[in-house]
């Protein structure tokens, strides 16, 4: 009995080595597992359902295959795959769900997340998740023709960038007090989430002088990165691709 947890993939045909090491998990742990849930970044960009890239299709028919064999598969959005839609998550046969889900597993209060809604210290970042998850905006950029909204998300993540390295560390990590409320809003015993790319199980001391977990899930540059869930615990695994 285990569940499994990845996120921060940032699956590109620029990257083929994390494609590779992926469709190795998906055969080796993931076939094996209850559940598979992906919290977001799972994609480097996202443009729209109807982008024809051969990765998408690569993945989708990966994770068909693996839906198919009776392990569900989960997403939550990230902040560069927010645009995923039902028409893929069909063709994956996974299910999407919203930004804040509260599971049981096992006996284990878990509140899972992408992790960016944590970062309230970084406000430009903030002003602009507000932005472009208006839905009217989203509806807007879809009317475009593909190859505009491609130039436009490569704009995105160069000024990303840019922006990016001149912030402090602690600015793009979580604020505390936000890991807490989510914690109690949610009654949750545990808080997953990837987005920081800083792999980690923290404490969390709660009002109520209890010790809640945060764990935080690694982005898959170098490496593979999950968190296992078993009635036993928890554990942060990473691993070769």
């Amino acid at each position: 009995m285990r569940t499994l947890f990845i996120a921060d993939l940032h699956l590109s045909e620029q990257e083929p080595a994390i494609t590779a090491g992926f469709l190795r998990f998906l055969q080796r742990d993931a076939y094996q597992a209850d559940a598979l849930y992906i919290l977001g970044d799972f994609f480097e960009y996202w443009i729209g359902d109807d982008d024809p890239q051969p990765l998408h299709r690569e993945i989708a028919a990966a994770l068909r295959d693996l839906t198919s064999s009776g392990t569900p598969c989960y997403f939550i959005h990230g902040n560069r795959d927010f645009l995923i839609g039902k028409r893929f998550a069909q063709e994956c046969g996974m299910t999407l769900l919203p930004q804040e889900t509260l599971l049981t597993l096992y006996g284990h209060r878990i509140l899972i997340m992408h992790g960016d809604t944590l970062c309230i210290d970084d406000e430009d970042y903030q002003r602009y998740r507000r932005k472009v998850h208006n839905p009217l905006i989203q509806k807007l950029f879809l009317w475009l023709p593909l190859r505009t909204r491609l130039n436009i998300a490569a704009k995105m993540r160069d000024r990303s960038q840019m922006t990016n390295g001149d912030k402090s560390d602690a600015i793009m990590d979580v604020n505390q007090q936000a890991v807490i409320e989510a914690l109690e809003r949610n009654q949750a015993e545990w808080l997953i989430h990837g987005h920081t790319h800083r792999p980690a199980i923290h404490d969390v001391s709660m009002p109520n002088d209890k010790l809640a977990k945060r764990a935080v899930l690694g982005a898959w540059h170098y490496q593979g990165s999950m968190i296992s869930v078993t009635p036993a615990g928890i554990e942060l695994i990473e691993f070769p691709f």
